[in-house]
């Protein structure tokens, strides 16, 4: 699949830089599933308030769980006895190793090299190595999570060209957010309040959680002319055997399963694929805790999903190539066209589309 397919002009400022007042007081494009295109491109503009409109009683909902790590930490190196060096390094931790070490990425004037020592707080850092793509290994002295509650900063994407401010702390973060872990917001989430989670259930709509740790690597685009080249980045995943048995109860009873985010589809179509026997119409489903690379574009066959509540995401994006598989190419980029010319706003703080399951396409 050409990457190519998956590009279009996103202008700077259709690009949210700042959430907005309240959770769901965004707008929302509502379209059918349609992988093999044949679907009309009717839309409809929406409210992410009337999301729950869209779900059934019998249906199951199921959210991410992850919680943001404030993982962006300023750090110094020591000023030598002459007077020279000093100067102040930017770090995003991405992953505990062993004892003690960290995976991240590193910001500065002068590149990184091994052995440099940083200080942060009263913590003393010391890259132990340094990989061709310049991720590095970090030794932390003390404890890492607790510096990084009380020094660190919410690592909002790169795109939003800002600074970190006090109110990110709180809404990029899900109501939701429990077990930490991620480089990043599962941003479909950022909508949902507890009171919409509380109206979804009591119309009779279950709600089920996993986890998927958010990695670096959903930044980055897509390098390569054919998709299948890309090095797909590889994320920590943990579906439960509560939530698989949610899936098969809806299933068999003839209910859908959504997906509120990319992340849970990626969690939720991966443990599919580790199952030894999945069947689509039942939702059978092992449980799968581990790492997951799993690439989804169009032709993949989705053995658990049916519908979703996402965002609008970046050109050249494996992102963009997943949902892709669920609505056909052809239908989203006319998605994508007519919330460009309709004013919705894009990424992490914009607007959210609903993609509905099949033959529910009626409300359109």
């Amino acid at each position: 699949m050409r990457t190519e397919l998956f590009d279009y002009l996103l202008p700077q400022e259709r690009i949210a830089i700042r959430p907005p007042q309240q959770r769901d007081a965004g707008k929302m494009l509502v379209l059918s599933a349609s992988p093999d295109g044949s679907a009309s491109h009717d839309f409809r503009d929406a409210q992410v308030n009337e999301f729950v409109h869209y779900l059934e009683p019998g249906d199951l909902l199921i959210l991410n769980q992850t919680r943001v790590r404030q993982a962006r930490l300023k750090a110094r190196r020591p000023t030598l006895p002459g007077g020279g060096g000093g100067g102040q390094v930017e770090l995003l931790f991405l992953n505990p190793l062993q004892e003690g070490r960290w995976e991240a990425l590193g910001k500065a004037n002068r590149s990184l090299r091994v052995g440099d020592r940083l200080s942060a707080g009263q913590e003393e850092l010391v890259v132990r190595a340094r990989d061709a793509a310049g991720v590095l290994e970090i030794e932390v002295q003390g404890d890492l999570e607790s510096l990084l509650v009380e020094e660190g900063e919410m690592p909002i994407p790169p795109y939003l060209n800002r600074e970190s401010e006090p109110q990110d702390r709180q809404r990029y973060q899900t109501v939701f957010a429990e077990h930490l872990g991620s480089a990043a917001a599962p941003t479909a989430g950022l909508h949902l309040t507890e009171a919409a989670l509380a109206q979804i259930q009591e119309k009779g709509v279950e709600v089920a959680r996993l986890t998927l740790h958010v990695g670096v690597g959903t930044f980055r685009p897509v390098g390569v002319e054919d998709l299948d080249e890309h090095p797909m980045h590889s994320e920590w995943i943990d579906v439960s055997a509560e939530t698989c048995a949610a899936v098969h109860r809806v299933k068999s009873q003839g209910g859908k399963v959504w997906a509120v985010g990319t992340t849970a589809v990626r969690a939720l179509e991966s443990a599919a694929q580790f199952t030894s026997e999945p069947s689509k119409s039942l939702g059978r489903l092992d449980p799968y805790r581990g790492q997951t690379d799993l690439l989804i574009q169009p032709g993949f066959e989705f053995l658990v999903v049916d519908g979703l509540l996402t965002n609008f995401h970046q050109p050249k994006s494996t992102l963009l190539a997943l949902v892709s598989a669920l609505t056909g190419r052809e239908r989203l980029i006319a998605a994508y066209e007519h919330a460009l010319n309709h004013d919705y706003r894009f990424l992490s703080y914009g607007d959210a589309m609903v993609i509905l399951p099949e033959n529910r396409s009626e409300v359109l």
